[in-house]
């Protein structure tokens, strides 16, 4: 089994299962994330992906790798998922323990958030591997983390640290082995306290095109507006304020 799934009412947890190969993802990981983003899109919670043993992931199996082909390239194998993982309606966490390499580190881009160790690396070696990073480094990383930083990773190579990686926001915090699992749920209670359709339509807006806004925001809006949790919580907030202070 590549792929161990933990479920709870507001939350998943995926775990990379194939420590024996740094949990490298092939077809078949490819394929046991494919069908995990299924039951999230029918069913929305929290997303919180980490690596079993030491390792969040080393990247794609250079075995497989090496036999592929331009067809396989233009299949988009790896894009495909990382995209449908960018895309699931409530928030991702990628917890990195260890290496995040190659398509490694583009499964953790693709992720809302990102938690490390202090033995996290972060890079893109495809370029000396003689092919690109091409499941979504290419484009997002500058998104995270500016153009000038990301040209250094994926024309030279450069390999983050974690403590380089929390500096410029791309870990959002840094904690030591035995507690990454228990920071991402701390992340995944703050994230699950708050109301879940104001939520993903949050994330939606916030990944929507730049002409689509203000529009988008508006309908978004004008759904919430409707709903009674939005009430709720309202009223909830207004009586706490006529409570007397002590």
């Amino acid at each position: 089994m590549t792929l161990i799934v933990e479920e709870a009412p507001d939350r998943v947890v995926w775990r990379l299962n194939r420590p024996e190969v740094r949990n490298a993802i092939d077809r078949e990981m490819v394929a046991a994330l494919h069908e995990a983003c299924a039951a999230v899109e029918e069913e929305p919670r929290v997303v919180l992906l980490i690596g079993e043993g030491r390792t969040f992931a080393a990247g794609a199996d250079i075995a497989q790798l090496r036999e592929r082909d331009r067809t396989d390239a233009l299949r988009g194998i790896n894009s495909k998922i990382f995209d449908r993982i960018h895309r699931l309606p409530m928030p991702t966490l990628a917890l990195v323990d260890g290496p995040a390499l190659g398509g490694g580190a583009e499964l953790a881009y693709a992720c809302d958030f990102r938690i490390g160790t202090p033995q996290a690396r972060i890079g893109n070696p495809e370029t000396g591997l003689g092919i690109l990073a091409a499941a979504g480094a290419a484009w997002r990383l500058a998104e995270l983390v500016g153009e000038p930083l990301a040209k250094e990773i994926l024309l030279a190579g450069r390999v983050l640290t974690a403590g380089e990686a929390l500096a410029v926001r791309l870990l959002n915090e840094v904690v030591e082995p035995g507690d990454l699992l228990a920071a991402g749920h701390r992340l995944a209670d703050r994230i699950t306290a708050r109301a879940p359709l104001a939520t993903r339509l949050t994330k939606a807006v916030f990944h929507a095109p730049r002409s689509a806004h203000p529009f988008v925001d508006d309908v978004a809006q004008a759904v919430l507006f409707e709903t009674e949790e939005k009430r709720t919580r309202m009223t909830a907030f207004l009586d706490r304020r006529k409570e007397p202070r002590s």
